[in-house]
């Protein structure tokens, strides 16, 4: 037993950080050159990288290094968008974040009718493993972290970037960045399953066994509180919402007798940072404290790198106005600093125009340069988390904690009779039911979204943000008050119908150009492993390899398992 304050603990942690070079040899004075701490405190007070982790994961914080940035983008063919990747990387962009247009994200083929006026629209269109070589033509997956944002076809998309890789003669266990493959949040919030629960939750499963084997930097899923915030729920119901779909992940590990020191780090997680400066920070702070607390408590982790939460944020969309757009910059701009001071690891910033289509070149450069600017003009990099130790912050962080507890009771007690006594305060119980059978984070979770208990809260929150901003209670600028302006109409990017007709061309000929008989022999095999207990990774990876479609993979499974229906509500 140690007798050193915290601020000693931390100094000696931060002391082995510059020791072994961990620290940027860089100027960490301010504007006028006064030289300042890399953190600041009282000696028994919390300090970074100190569990709960509320004050950051690293000694260091950005000192150390700084978040990346990392900008979604995809629209058009993969050409396209491998050309604004390049674009990106070329201008200072660290990684790559992929957004796939409408029939991808369902699981059709570019061909197919449901598809119709969608290809290429709302992101890139991916039908095989050689889309994924265009988009990546030129690339080094290797060296570049690639987050995709998919949740129901996931798996085999993920098997086609790996199709991609090797074919480019990228070592494959190298290869790092994140897949969403939250479908628990689909059900939620977003729409976009394919599925029912079960035959999801068993693709995803068998994807964390292999990214644990074979691929183990890489993150299999990226919990998303992102869409449920854009759908209108509150800040403690994201981030409630999210963490608990990320308990019930850990105990999908669980249940697969995996190991939480080992899978828990290739979780990571999707925020939003909305507008509401002080609020978004402390709902950031509060996400880190209870996933390291349940981790540790709950489900056992005993490393740190287990108890983590590492996380990704985006600006808020639904923040965004077509009217008087530039304000749009000055959103983002403030968004953007809150996920910085609330010690995101890599961040998006939207540009102006996303609220009327995707983004132009010009304004995709200026949502890059807002994160430059931050991040080289104005010192928030100097200092880990400057606001700890703020009364109001810490107070709001409290608050959002408090309130988030409060959510993840409920769902518990939606679990049934053998959960329904648990709380976040029963430790000893909560452990209990998730080593053994019960997996009652899980439970709640799928009996709530069977109910629409979750979907009704969120439309309760959006209602009462709708009426406040009719009554003027709550304002937007160029909306409900301050209309005038001398802004013009901005110069929007327009997808050609003639990008469709060029791919359904291209997908023709790829498939005249294939073995039709090999291709069926790969999807029959796919689909009899997953009649078995046998992990279907490798079944698909074979299927993409003979240039199988992603709507040829996912209607092979809808004819096995069926397509999810959400039940009427009134």
């Amino acid at each position: 037993m140690t007798d050193d304050t915290a601020r000693e603990r931390w100094q000696k942690r931060y002391d082995g950080s510059v020791d072994s070079g961990r620290v940027r040899d860089v100027d960490f004075s301010t504007l006028s050159g006064v030289e300042v701490e890399p953190a600041y405190g009282a000696d028994d007070s919390e300090w970074p990288g100190e569990f709960p982790f509320t004050r950051g994961l690293y000694p260091t914080g950005y000192r150390g290094r700084t978040w990346t940035i990392r900008q979604f983008a995809g629209f058009g063919n993969a050409q396209q968008t491998n050309e604004r990747y390049k674009m990106i990387l070329g201008r200072g962009g660290g990684g790559l974040s992929v957004a796939f247009d409408m029939p991808t994200l369902m699981g059709r083929d570019s061909d197919d009718p449901k598809a119709l006026g969608e290809v290429g629209h709302c992101g890139v269109a991916i039908d095989s493993a050689a889309d994924m070589e265009t988009l990546f033509d030129g690339i080094d997956l290797g060296q570049v972290t690639t987050s995709m944002t998919i949740s129901g076809p996931a798996v085999p998309v993920f098997c086609m970037m790996i199709v991609a890789a090797e074919r480019a003669g990228v070592d494959t266990s190298v290869l790092n960045g994140t897949l969403q493959t939250d479908i628990f949040k689909e059900y939620i919030a977003q729409k976009e399953w394919i599925f029912g629960a079960e035959p999801h939750l068993r693709l995803i499963g068998d994807l964390m066994e292999y990214c644990v084997e074979k691929a183990p930097a890489y993150k299999p899923l990226s919990v998303s509180g992102y869409h449920i915030r854009e759908a209108g729920s509150t800040a403690a119901q994201e981030l409630a919402f999210t963490l608990a779909d990320g308990f019930g992940y850990v105990e999908l590990g669980l249940s697969r007798g995996l190991d939480v020191d080992v899978f828990a780090p290739g979780l990571s997680f999707f925020f939003d940072a909305h507008v509401d400066f002080f609020e978004e920070i402390a709902k950031f702070r509060a996400a880190r404290r209870i996933w390291a607390r349940w981790l540790r408590d709950v489900y056992g982790a005993k490393t740190e790198k287990a108890q983590w939460l590492r996380f990704h944020t985006q600006t808020a969309g639904v923040s965004l106005t077509a009217q008087q757009p530039y304000n749009n910059v000055v959103r983002t701009g403030i968004e953007a600093l809150s996920a910085v001071l609330g010690g995101t690891n890599s961040l998006h910033t939207n540009a102006l125009d996303e609220t009327l289509a995707l983004p132009s070149e010009q304004a995709a450069e200026i949502a890059l340069r807002t994160q430059q600017v931050i991040m080289e003009e104005t010192g928030v990099v100097n200092v880990a988390d400057p606001l700890g130790g703020s009364w109001y912050v810490e107070a709001l962080t409290d608050k959002i904690e408090a309130e988030a507890n409060a959510i993840f009771d409920k769902i518990l007690s939606m679990g049934g009779p053998t959960t329904s006594g648990l709380t976040h305060d029963d430790i000893e119980g909560l452990a209990a039911a998730s080593r053994g059978d019960e997996n009652p984070m899980t439970k709640g979770l799928l009996r709530g979204i069977e109910d629409g208990w979750f979907m009704s809260e969120i439309a309760e929150a959006a209602f009462q943000y709708q009426v406040a901003l009719e009554k003027k209670e709550k304002r937007i600028v160029g909306v409900n008050c301050h209309h005038e302006s001398v802004t013009h109409d901005l110069e929007i990017l327009r997808v050609s119908h003639e990008v469709e007709v060029e791919q359904v061309r291209l997908l023709a000929e790829r498939k005249s150009g294939r073995d039709d008989a090999v291709v069926a022999a790969a999807l029959t095999r796919m689909v009899e492993v997953g009649r078995t207990d046998e992990n279907m990774i490798e079944a698909m990876l074979e299927a993409c390899r003979v240039e199988a479609t992603l709507g040829e993979i996912c209607d092979a499974l809808r004819a096995e398992w069926g397509e999810y229906r959400e039940p009427a509500r009134f």
